[in-house]
């Protein structure tokens, strides 16, 4: 009885001086109430921190300055903008340049173009990343490395651009919608970051319990695999969004009609052939030089903000979706 006594009281004793500050030389070092001690940073680590936060400040300026001069500049005068006097804030604030792009007819059939590959092309690209990606890591799947070979296959090597255009070609696609919708549909990254997933995440256990209550393969992918996928489909909805969004290569191949064209040909015809219209007198010409250059930056703005609103209401599964296949600690 009396060892108990003794062994509560040493306990007592240790747990009212967990938290007392060690005097002199380890003053910084605080004792946790469980007898844990934390660490001491030494220079080497407080340096490393500084240099670290000097560099990420570095690359946000570098991203940040680019964009501020655009939205600046979209929100400035013609006048202003033609002759360089925009930094990063507007000069003769107005909103001209919206106005101009908002009541263009290419500017809002481009948008709307870009909105609807985007959507449609998203559903399409999720839906068929799943389909591949759940039977491929099913471990009682006949012939699994075999296919999964094949589609890693596919990353590594390709045709090249004129045997995909002589394909698109041949199935009629060309000039059409579906163009800018099948041909790069399936990211094999996105198939692996889904593989992995399911594979990592979801117990076989799981699987077995739902045959076991007579679930069919379709079934158990749809009341259980996915809900549990959430974070998964949101960010390769966000990586396939994004790269149907800024997809300009391919319509520059496959679409004459401009009434298909997405906002980034559009884009285009501002940016790089000037496309702001000709005749008039000097003065004239001058006006809709001016007028052009505001324009670029407006559309810049108006091609950008999309994908800026819709990433927040996906932030909160990024961080969880983008550590599949981490290794843990």
């Amino acid at each position: 009885m009396s060892t108990v006594i003794k062994n509560e009281a040493f306990l007592a004793e240790e747990a009212a001086t967990a938290a007392v500050v060690v005097p002199g030389r380890n003053r910084n070092r605080r004792r946790s109430p469980y007898g844990a001690v934390k660490v001491k940073e030494t220079k080497g680590d407080r340096a490393f921190v500084i240099a670290a936060y000097v560099l990420l400040t570095i690359f946000l300026l570098v991203v940040l300055l680019p964009l501020l001069n655009i939205v600046a500049s979209s929100l400035s005068s013609p006048r202003a903008v033609s002759s360089g006097q925009v930094l990063f804030w507007p000069v003769d604030l107005t909103f001209l340049g919206y106005q101009e792009a908002l009541g263009n007819p290419a500017i809002l059939r481009g948008f709307a173009n870009s909105v609807f590959y985007t959507v449609v092309g998203t559903l399409i690209s999720v839906a068929g990343t799943v389909a591949i990606a759940y039977p491929l890591s099913r471990q009682n799947l006949f012939g699994r490395k075999v296919l999964t070979g094949a589609v890693v296959f596919t990353m590594l090597f390709s045709g090249g651009v004129i045997p995909m255009y002589l394909v698109v070609q041949s199935l009629g696609l060309l000039d059409t919608r579906w163009s800018m919708l099948l041909p790069n549909a399936i990211g094999v990254w996105q198939v692996i970051i889904a593989m992995v997933f399911f594979r990592s995440s979801i117990p076989d256990e799981v699987y077995e319990a739902a045959q076991l209550d007579g679930a069919s393969e379709l079934r158990i992918l749809w009341t259980i695999v996915l809900p549990l996928a959430k974070p998964l489909i949101a960010v390769i909805a966000l990586m396939y969004a994004i790269m149907q969004w800024n997809s300009y290569f391919d319509a520059l191949l496959y679409l004459r009609n401009a009434d298909l064209q997405p906002l980034q040909l559009v884009l285009r015809g501002l940016l790089v052939l000037n496309d702001s219209g000709g005749g008039g007198d000097v003065t004239e010409q001058l006006r809709r030089r001016e007028l052009a250059d505001l324009l670029r930056y407006s559309t810049v703005v108006i091609a950008t903000v999309p994908m800026l609103v819709v990433y927040p209401f996906v932030a909160k599964y990024f961080n969880k979706g983008i550590m599949v296949g981490a290794v843990k600690g």
